[in-house]
């Protein structure tokens, strides 16, 4: 991998890691058009990256790291022991689905439903806006619905966000949930992967990993910003709309 690659996969990670439209499923298909292959040295990268995306979280939401949101992180931990539990037991069968035709289904099928949630609850009052006043069952339908991000281009992001909106959380603070639920999900994958991958950082070109690093930290940084802001005018009928586009022209390019 070149500097060049690892720019532009640095600033994918970090632009979609947190928007609903799979940041794996786009990973997933940059790495395919620009030939990467999925080798030790490449899946070592993407710990890397994944490393910088949850860094940006804490820069993020440092205040939040203290004992005054102690309940707020054991709603998080409680929402994340699904997810955990299912990736566990199921880790290879999850791994064989990683393909660009099952990326290209779940992204349209992900646009769908964000669009028919949008159509249901246009105009819904949340009754939860800030997200510490969220409950601990509120927390682990959550966890349910991040389940289903384990299936690649689904985003996990994006099931967590619809969940967080079906249990009355509002949008701003169903993203924030999803920003802080990151974590745990990351630093587990991240440290399986980790472990598993650790030997092959020895020897390899260090220039593209601290490039891909900064990137993904910055754009994974901005972009969680930018979306609070943008869900204080908008709502996620947009984020939708790409997705069924983007699927819809995968399969297109698969098919011809």
């Amino acid at each position: 991998m070149d500097v060049l690659q690892a720019i532009i996969l640095g600033i994918i990670e970090g632009a979609t890691e947190f928007l609903p439209i799979s940041s794996t499923g786009h990973l997933i298909v940059a790495s395919q058009w620009m030939g990467i292959v999925q080798n030790d040295e490449n899946k070592a990268f993407e710990v890397i990256i994944q490393l910088a995306a949850i860094l940006a979280v804490i820069a993020n939401y440092s205040e939040k790291f203290s004992l005054k949101y102690l309940e707020l992180w054991k709603k998080v931990v409680l929402a994340f022991v699904p997810v955990g539990a299912v990736g566990l037991a199921f880790h290879h069968q999850i791994k064989a689905m990683f393909n660009v035709e099952t990326v290209a289904i779940m992204f349209i099928v992900g646009g769908v439903i964000f669009l028919i949630i949008e159509y249901l609850h246009k105009d819904k009052v949340y009754p939860v806006e800030k997200v510490e006043d969220l409950s601990y069952r509120q927390a682990i339908w959550i966890g349910v619905a991040q389940v289903f991000a384990l299936i690649p281009g689904t985003s996990r992001a994006g099931s967590t966000i619809i969940g967080a909106m079906l249990v009355g959380l509002s949008r701003k603070a169903s993203a924030e949930f999803s920003f802080l639920l990151a974590l745990p999900v990351m630093l587990a994958a991240s440290g399986f992967d980790l472990l598993k991958h650790y030997h092959d950082f020895i020897g390899v070109d260090i220039l593209p990993l601290l490039t891909g690093f900064v990137v993904a930290f910055v754009s994974a940084w901005l972009v969680m910003r930018l979306l609070i802001q943008f869900l204080e005018r908008f709502t996620f009928v947009a984020f939708g709309v790409y997705r069924i586009v983007f699927g819809l022209l995968l399969l297109w390019m698969m098919a011809s």
